[in-house]
């Protein structure tokens, strides 16, 4: 089976399900996103990668990720392999010594470690026909319509508090939520200054 190349677009409360957030993977090259619940603790874990935030203490994931790393072990890819009566399955591809080998694990844990060790994220065709939602066109265009141009690809410093204000709304309802870090950290970083 071919594997399709997915990467995290959004991560938000659960429409469906209070109490629980959606991390929403998108295809690589195509149109098609997969919407995951998952629980606020692992929503968390998988954010405080996303941010490359470090926490006082080693969460669950980053233990693994040390221990793995203590060990040589490399983490290749992750696979959301199935889907069945709702629950996603994953596995973690796993290389030690030139010897392959697979972990299954909760799809949640799954993506947390992927993004700690910054290894590709995959499914399969079946699974997102099952699971998956297609964006149009009109979302696509809009999503790629704000892209502000600084002239450091990541400085923020010449932009006004209200400017930034205006992109991070911006950024974030087209889900880029990469940038909109990087904004809010400039915000961050100005309201400390006064």
């Amino acid at each position: 089976m071919e594997k399709i190349e997915l990467e995290i677009v959004a991560l938000s409360h659960s429409v469906t399900q209070s109490h629980n957030y959606a991390v929403v993977l998108g295809e690589l090259k195509g149109n098609r996103r997969l919407p995951i619940v998952i629980g606020g603790f692992e929503a968390q874990a998988i954010a405080v990668a996303m941010e490359r935030m470090t926490p006082n203490r080693p969460l669950t994931h980053d233990l693994f990720k040390n221990t793995l790393d203590t060990f040589d072990v490399e983490l290749k890819e992750v696979i959301i392999n199935n889907l069945l009566d709702g629950i996603f399955y994953a596995q973690l591809v796993c290389v030690r010594d030139g010897e392959e080998f697979v972990i299954d694990s909760r799809t949640s844990d799954a993506i947390a470690m992927a993004v700690r060790f910054k290894s590709p994220l995959y499914t399969f065709d079946f699974v997102m026909e099952q699971a998956g939602v297609v964006l149009d066109d009109a979302e696509q265009k809009s999503k790629q319509a704000f892209s502000p141009k600084p002239s450091r690809p990541d400085s923020y410093e010449q932009y006004s508090i209200k400017a930034l204000n205006k992109m991070l709304e911006d950024v974030l309802s087209t889900e880029d939520y990469e940038k909109a870090a990087k904004i809010r950290d400039e915000i961050n970083k100005r309201n400390k200054g006064k």
